[in-house]
C-alpha cells in the first residue's frame, strides 16, 4: 500500500470514528457518569496499547523530559478538553457546540503561524476553512437556540472555544516535538495520565449511585477504547507526522457530518435541504483547501519531468 493511500485511508478513519464515537458517548452516559466514563475508556485504552508497545518491542522514552511532554500533552489533548467538552454540554444546544468547536482549523492556521515556520496557510486553504466551517453551520443552525442566553450559556461557549485553542496548540505541540515518537507511545503515555486525572477526580466530586454497567454502556465503552481511543488515536499521531496540522484539522468539519448521517441512520432522525447543503459545502472546504493535490490526481505523469 502506497503511504498517499494510507493517509487517505487513516484520514476517513479517523473522521467516521470520531464522527460516530458522539452516539456511542451519548450512550454510554446515560448510565455512567462522564468523567468515570472517560477515565475508563483510557484506562482500557491504555491496557491495549501497552500490550501492543511491548508485543512490538517499542521503547518509551523515560527522561525527564519526555515526561513532561507527555504530562503536557496529557492535558491539552485530553483531560483539560474533555472536562471542558462535558461542561459546556450542560450548558448550551450540542450543534451550538458543534459551530463553535468548527473554529478549531482557524485557531490551528493561527497558531501554526507563530510556531510552525515551515507550513504556510494559502489562500485555498482559508477558503476550505470558510467554506467547511458555513457548512457546519447549516448542517446545526435548527439546533441552536440562544433564546434565554444566560451567564451559564455564555460559559459554555467559552468552554468549548477554550477547548478548541487548547486542542489546537497540543497538536501544533505534538508536530513540533513529536516526531520521533512511536505513535503508539505518544498516544498511551498521555492517556495514561488522563485516566488517573479523570479517574481520581471521578472520585472525589462524581455520584456513583446511579451508575450502572449496563450492555449498551459496556459496549459503547469499549468501543470508544478500542476504536475511539486507540485506533484513532494511533491513526491520529501517524498522520500528524505525514500531512500538515491545518490539513488535519479540517477533520473538525467532517466528524459532524458523520456523526448527523449516523443519527439518520440509526436515529432516524429527519433530513433536510440544509444538511445536503451543508454536506456538500463541507466536501467542497475540503476539496479547495487540497486543490493543489487533487490536481496531481489528474496531471499525467511525465516520465521526463523529475519535478513531483
Amino acid at each position: 500500500m502506497s503511504e498517499k493511500l494510507k493517509i487517505i485511508l487513516l484520514y476517513v478513519l479517523v473522521c467516521f470514528v470520531w464522527g460516530s464515537s458522539w452516539l456511542a458517548m451519548k450512550w454510554n452516559v446515560v448510565d455512567v457518569t462522564p468523567l468515570l466514563a472517560s477515565g475508563t475508556r483510557f484506562l482500557i485504552a491504555c491496557i491495549g496499547l501497552f500490550i501492543i508497545i511491548k508485543w512490538k518491542k517499542i521503547q518509551i522514552p523515560k527522561d525527564s523530559s519526555h515526561r513532561k511532554f507527555f504530562f503536557i500533552v496529557s492535558l491539552t489533548a485530553f483531560s483539560v478538553p474533555f472536562a471542558l467538552n462535558y461542561y459546556a454540554a450542560q450548558r448550551i444546544p450540542s450543534g451550538l457546540s458543534a459551530i463553535l468547536f468548527a473554529t478549531y482549523p482557524f485557531l490551528v492556521a493561527i497558531l501554526s503561524f507563530f510556531m510552525i515556520q515551515n507550513e504556510k496557510v494559502t489562500v485555498t486553504k482559508i477558503i476550505g476553512m470558510l467554506a467547511g466551517f458555513a457548512g457546519v453551520y447549516l448542517l446545526f443552525k435548527g439546533n441552536i437556540s440562544v433564546e434565554n442566553s444566560d451567564t451559564k450559556m455564555l460559559l459554555g461557549m467559552i468552554a468549548i472555544l477554550l477547548s478548541a485553542f487548547i486542542q489546537a496548540y497540543s497538536l501544533l505541540l505534538v508536530k513540533l516535538r513529536g516526531k520521533d515518537i512511536s505513535p503508539f507511545v505518544m498516544s498511551y503515555q498521555p492517556m495514561l495520565y488522563a485516566a488517573i486525572i479523570s479517574l481520581v477526580v471521578s472520585y472525589f466530586v462524581e455520584d456513583y449511585s446511579n451508575v450502572h454497567f449496563t450492555t449498551k454502556a459496556t459496549v459503547s465503552l469499549l468501543y470508544l477504547a478500542i476504536f475511539g481511543s486507540i485506533v484513532t488515536f494511533v491513526s491520529y499521531w501517524w498522520l500528524v507526522k505525514k500531512i500538515e496540522a491545518v490539513l488535519l484539522s479540517f477533520t473538525a468539519f467532517i466528524t459532524p457530518v458523520v456523526a448527523i448521517y449516523l443519527g439518520i441512520t440509526l436515529g432516524n432522525e429527519s433530513v433536510s435541504t440544509e444538511i445536503y447543503l451543508g454536506t456538500s459545502l463541507v466536501l467542497l472546504g475540503m476539496l479547495i483547501a487540497n486543490f493543489q493535490d487533487v490536481l496531481k490526481l489528474f496531471k499525467p505523469k511525465n516520465v521526463n519531468n523529475s519535478n513531483v
